[in-house]
């Protein structure tokens, strides 16, 4: 209701402020459904199916509460279809997800901390790093974007659907760049136990990653390396509708780091 009070008055990218919203406890069905630009929501809680439906700018971001007890990369936190349709902005739960994470997501850049079956099923566009094991069928009907999948344990291989993605190690400097600074934001996004310790061992857990990508990717500098890149894309959309480049090697500066974050 709140992105559609929005939108009413500012249509999908008029909204030029900014609108921090915190909530507590268990969400229902679609929380944070058409998040626009502009709009950031916290969740800390856990949250139902279809989180993030829709949503084409902005931030979700859903952590458990500080007692709840339990080891968060472990446990789910938001449940099936999240980011279900996406075109936009920006998504980091401090947890788990359920199946058909960033089903149809065709712009949203999206960090979980595992997911259960078909993990970026018809995918178009976008970014999903997943820090930890996935269900079966990773990538069906898969045609654009980028996956990158923590796969520690070796299990990962025989989860792909390779029927149209192809995947590698995170080989060239632009997908490693890519990977590590959408992880940083993660970990102040969050407070992740899990983004902290892959960071703290960068040199030694780049190599527990894979990259999944469809042929429409196979150019893409985080895919293949490419001479003259300037500019890396480590987030979705700001309020005014541009992209959030970052300089390769670079880091996000303080103006970055609050107006990629919407």
């Amino acid at each position: 209701m709140l992105a559609g009070d929005i939108a009413r008055a500012h249509g999908n990218k008029g909204f030029k402020g900014t609108v921090n919203v915190g909530f507590y406890g268990s969400a229902g069905q679609s929380f944070g459904a058409f998040v626009l630009p502009g709009l950031k929501v916290k969740l800390t809680g856990e949250a139902n199916d279809y989180v993030g439906k829709g949503m084409h700018g902005g931030e979700i971001v859903v952590v458990p509460d500080a007692d709840a007890g339990f080891v968060a990369a472990d446990s789910s936190i938001v449940g099936n279809a999240c980011l279900y349709g996406a075109t936009g902005g920006d998504f980091h739960a401090n947890g788990r997800a359920g199946e058909r994470f960033c089903v149809r997501n065709s712009g949203a850049y999206a960090v979980a901390e595992g997911t259960g079956d078909h993990c970026c099923e018809y995918m178009t566009g976008g970014v999903v790093v997943v820090l930890g094991t996935v269900g079966r069928n990773v990538g069906a009907g898969m045609t654009g974007g980028i996956g990158y999948f923590y796969d520690k344990d070796g299990g990962f291989k025989e989860r792909v659907n390779p029927e149209i993605v192809k995947m590698q190690r995170v080989t060239t400097g632009a997908g490693q760049d890519q990977l590590k600074h959408i992880i940083e934001r993660h970990f102040e996004k969050t407070g992740s136990e899990k983004a902290e310790e892959i960071l703290n061992n960068w040199d030694d857990e780049i190599g527990n990653f894979w990259q999944i990508y469809p042929p429409s990717e196979g150019q893409n500098p985080v895919v293949k390396d490419a001479d003259g890149v300037d500019q890396l894309r480590v987030s979705a959309a700001a309020p005014d509708g541009e992209m959030c480049f970052l300089p390769v090697g670079g880091d996000l500066n303080p103006d970055q780091t609050a107006r990629c974050a919407d």
